[in-house]
């Protein structure tokens, strides 16, 4: 498995045990198996940026001390240069820029999300965590699954939502779509 997520699984390792939490309480307070925490704590799977959120926020950490083991230090204001932003593996089909990885105590999330046309027999991959969500698309074409809802969002065009329902991105038209993802 990747070394980035097997550093990411010892972790959340480290600080579910420091906190004297047990797996089983764990994988009930992140709403998972506990055979799927306990791949996740063994490095042997990915992890969602949703479930990651949802994992720093248990712990009141920076997801930026989560995903690099460095906490953010700047306070007043941060700039991050056109392509720049920290990279953030999470999935196959996207890819995640963090545009605010060195600031403390944020108040949202704000990521570059590049996603590739998917094959039309894949399985979209919904996720849901606690908060909100404002999508705002760059460049190409998406559909965005909410529950039962589909939304097409062309380039300019943005949504507002509440993240704690499933939801799922495609890129259309069988090119790459690029959008502003901000989690609140």
């Amino acid at each position: 498995m990747n070394e980035e997520i097997i550093q990411i699984a010892q972790r959340i390792k480290g600080l579910r045990d420091i906190s004297g939490i047990s797996l089983e309480r764990f994988s009930k307070d992140l709403g998972i198996e506990l055979d799927d925490l306990k791949l996740i704590e063994s490095g042997m799977t990915d992890i969602s940026l949703a479930l990651l959120i949802k994992i720093s926020n248990k712990f009141g950490i920076e997801l930026a001390a989560l995903l690099s083991g460095d906490n953010p230090k700047l306070h007043q204001y941060t700039v991050v240069r056109k392509n720049q932003g920290r990279s953030v593996e999470r999935r196959k089909q996207y890819k995640y820029e963090s545009l605010a990885f060195n600031f403390a105590n944020k108040n949202a999330e704000p990521f570059i999300v590049t996603a590739e046309p998917d094959s039309e027999n894949q399985d979209l991959q919904f996720n849901s965590h606690p908060g909100q969500e404002f999508n705002y698309v760059l460049e190409g074409s998406m559909t965005i699954y909410i529950e039962e809802h589909q939304i097409l969002l062309n380039e300019g065009d943005s949504i507002y939502f509440n993240s704690g329902y499933k939801h799922a991105m495609k890129a259309m038209n069988n090119k790459e779509v690029k959008f502003l993802a901000v989690v609140l």
